[in-house]
Parts: structure tokens; C-alpha cells; sequence
């Protein structure tokens, strides 16, 4: 999930800059982003109980690496809709007439999403997120339920607002941009049917 996120970022970044676009999001936007709202993430995914066919799977080979193929081929695929997507994003803002801030503004926004979906989807490595219990992880919901609400306070909160120069919302965006954050939500889910079926 981590890695997922920060290969997200540093592709936003690859596309934006050399295209001459300013810089898609501020440094304390970054910090946001990876200190405080993917910070509450993590640790509750720690707490993730075993899925209950473990003794089923053959073992993982003493050679194998941390990173195997599988999790390789989801961060490619996490990194590339994550930060595709965001650049997408933000270069059509910038195309429709958006300030630059009002555009930085709905791209954090979208990262906090893909942050969540990522997290949910992160629960199991081969099965649906809609095959788990949605209660499964109480401190996982708990954590992403926190994490989208700070969010949203930071965004009507004089100093949190001025800070990281963020803003609220018309509910048009809100909808776009859970839109948009649920792509990877299908590519994720997509890439664990093919899984399966192999």
C-alpha cells in the first residue's frame, strides 16, 4: 500500500514537470498525504485478520522474494492509475480554466480517496474486497472513516485550510471525484479476478 502510494506520487511529478505544468501538489500537501492521513492507514491494516485458508496455499519458497510478482504487478497497477489518473486530472483542471490552487485542492482530495480504496482493497492479496466482511477490520474502517473526515474538517478549518491551501467543495466534485477514485477500485478488483482464475 505504501509503496503503491509514494510510486503514485513520484509519477504525478514525472508527468507533470517535464510537460511545463506547475508543481501538482505543495510539499506540506505531501507531507499531508503521507505523515497524516496515510499514517492512521497503515497501522490499522496491520490488524487484518487471517483470512482462514492459510494451511491451504503451498508454502512461500525460502528464495522468494518480499516482493514478489504478484505484489509487484499490483503496485505497477496501483501506481499507474493513481498517478495517471491524478495527472489526468489535474492537467484537464488546469485545461478548464481552474486556478492552480483550486486545482491542487481537488487533486489532494482525490489522492485521500485513492488512499482509502487502496487501503480497503489491500485487505487481501487474491480475494474481492466484496467477499470480506465489511466489519472484518473494525480498526481498518475506523481508520479510513477518520482519515476522509479529517480530510474534510482540514478543508473548513481556518489554519488547517490555510496551511495546505485547500478549500471546500461543490457536491458536483465531490461526486467526480468518488468517480474517479473508484477506478481503482475496478482495476484492483479486475487484476484479482484474473488472479483467481488462473
Amino acid at each position: 500500500m505504501l509503496v503503491a502510494t509514494g510510486g503514485a506520487e513520484i509519477l504525478l511529478f514525472m508527468l507533470a514537470i517535464p510537460l511545463g505544468l506547475p508543481m501538482p501538489l505543495l510539499p506540506v500537501q505531501l507531507l499531508w498525504l503521507n505523515l497524516v492521513t496515510n499514517g492512521i492507514q497503515d497501522v490499522a491494516l496491520a490488524a487484518e485478520k487471517p483470512e482462514g485458508d492459510e494451511l491451504s496455499r503451498p508454502p512461500r519458497r525460502p528464495e522468494e522474494p518480499i516482493f514478489d510478482r504478484i505484489m509487484l504487478r499490483r503496485i505497477l497497477i496501483s501506481t499507474v492509475v493513481v498517478g495517471g489518473g491524478g495527472f489526468v486530472l489535474f492537467a484537464w483542471l488546469l485545461r478548464q480554466g481552474y486556478e492552480v490552487e483550486a486545482a491542487r485542492n481537488l487533486l489532494l482530495l482525490l489522492f485521500v480517496m485513492f488512499e482509502n480504496v487502496q487501503t480497503f482493497t489491500s485487505r487481501s492479496e487474491r480475494r474481492s474486497v466484496f467477499s470480506l466482511a465489511f466489519f472484518g477490520n473494525p480498526l481498518l474502517l475506523a481508520a479510513i472513516v477518520a482519515t476522509q473526515a479529517l480530510h474534510i474538517a482540514a478543508m473548513y478549518i481556518p489554519w488547517f485550510r490555510d496551511t495546505l491551501e485547500i478549500a471546500p467543495i461543490s457536491l458536483v466534485e465531490w461526486a467526480a471525484m468518488v468517480l474517479a477514485a473508484s477506478s481503482l477500485l475496478l482495476a484492483t478488483e479486475l487484476d484479482k479476478w484474473r488472479l483467481r482464475r488462473c
